[in-house]
């Protein structure tokens, strides 16, 4: 199942994108753009989602089909490193809203601070060379404003929701009680605005309570 999920997500996210780059006007006074702007950030969230599930073992058995899986839809994001991703969140899951934890932020909840010190964290000059060039590469075919607007827009909109819903808002201090042991609390029960708010990601201390549980999953630990 949890290959045939990934592989859902990856079409979804192929088919769309080609389908926005080929058959969508971008002009302002078009009300589809946005719509289809909105819907390419969620595949993409989608994308890293698949990625996410990878770093945990849990998209298939074989750890080279796993890993495969893993190492496509980080790919796919903004040619992420699934390796240093997965070193990096494992030590999430190790010391969760400590100093040793590489996605928080000690100094402050500041929204816009903990987010750029979160990007900061993970973006890679290399990462940003091999975006430049298949940019430039993908100008042969496609328009800057096409590009910009299906392509680079909505990964940079999934890294907000991404964030918000899946280290800001389950991860910001004050830490009560209840969060305890992995200092982190979750949404309130609604299965379908947690799926559309990030797959099931608000119910985060569920996560961390059971990292080996598909994304897919989740609410059933929250029931």
């Amino acid at each position: 199942m949890g290959v045939f999920i990934a592989i859902i997500i990856l079409s979804f996210w192929f088919m769309h994108l080609g389908f926005s780059l080929f058959l969508v006007d971008v002009k302002p006074d078009n009300p589809w753009l946005y719509l289809h702007i909105i819907l390419q950030t969620y595949l993409y969230t989608g994308l890293f989602i698949t990625g996410h599930d990878s770093m945990h073992g849990v998209v298939a058995k074989n750890r080279k089909l796993n890993n495969f899986f893993g190492y496509l839809g980080t790919t796919l994001f903004a040619f992420l490193s699934f390796k240093v991703l997965s070193k990096k969140h494992y030590l999430h899951h190790r010391f969760p809203g400590t100093a040793d934890d590489p996605d928080f932020y000690v100094k402050s909840n500041n929204f816009l601070l903990w987010w750029f010190s979160f990007m900061k964290n993970y973006t890679t000059w290399w990462q940003i060379v091999l975006m430049a060039v298949t940019f430039n590469i993908l100008l042969i075919w496609f328009t800057e404003a096409q590009l910009l607007v299906f392509w680079v827009l909505p990964a940079i909109l999934s890294t907000l929701q991404l964030f918000f819903f899946g280290t800001y808002l389950p991860h910001k201090q004050p830490f009560s009680p209840e969060m305890q042991p992995h200092n982190s609390r979750s949404q309130s029960k609604n299965h379908v605005w947690a799926m559309l708010s990030c797959y099931f990601f608000g119910y985060h201390w569920e996560h961390h309570q059971s990292p080996t549980t598909p994304w897919w999953k989740l609410y059933q630990i929250k029931n």
